[in-house]
């Protein structure tokens, strides 16, 4: 199954905020949408990071509350890995396993175009094996 289809059943809607917002906005938006991570744009509203839970997390270890007037921008994955709506989930799920992260930007000709999380993809992987194991079933039956 390919990254479009995740996208076509999930919806494309991805939140986003600028790199000089706040960390205690990010944190408000984060639980206003009720999501894990928020795409960064810079001033052309071109993807710029990710700032995830974890960000977040490691910010606030470091510097106490203090954190939160940071930018998101100081706190923020800046060496973001993306996908294509062309790849496979397999694929993805492979490289986001490598680089332990759990969000992915989808791009299409460098526009970003949704976001998928680990969650979203091993929700459509069981789908799919599951599927497989019921026509399996269907086609054992009827021999």
């Amino acid at each position: 199954m390919l990254i479009a289809h995740v996208l076509r059943d999930k919806g494309s809607d991805v939140f986003t905020l600028m790199a000089d917002a706040t960390l205690e906005a990010a944190c408000a938006e984060l639980h206003a949408k009720r999501v894990g991570a928020l795409v960064v744009l810079d001033g052309d509203a071109a993807l710029y990071g990710v700032l995830s839970e974890r960000d977040l997390v490691r910010e606030v270890a470091r510097r106490g509350v203090a954190a939160l007037t940071q930018t998101v921008g100081s706190a923020m994955t800046r060496d973001v890995i993306t996908a294509s709506p062309d790849e496979t989930i397999d694929e993805c799920l492979a490289r986001m396993t490598d680089r332990r992260v759990r969000h992915l930007p989808v791009l299409q000709d460098g526009r970003l175009i949704g976001l998928v999380s680990i969650g979203d993809l091993v929700k459509h992987r069981i789908a799919s094996v599951e599927a497989e194991a019921a026509a399996m079933q269907a086609y054992i039956s009827a021999r």
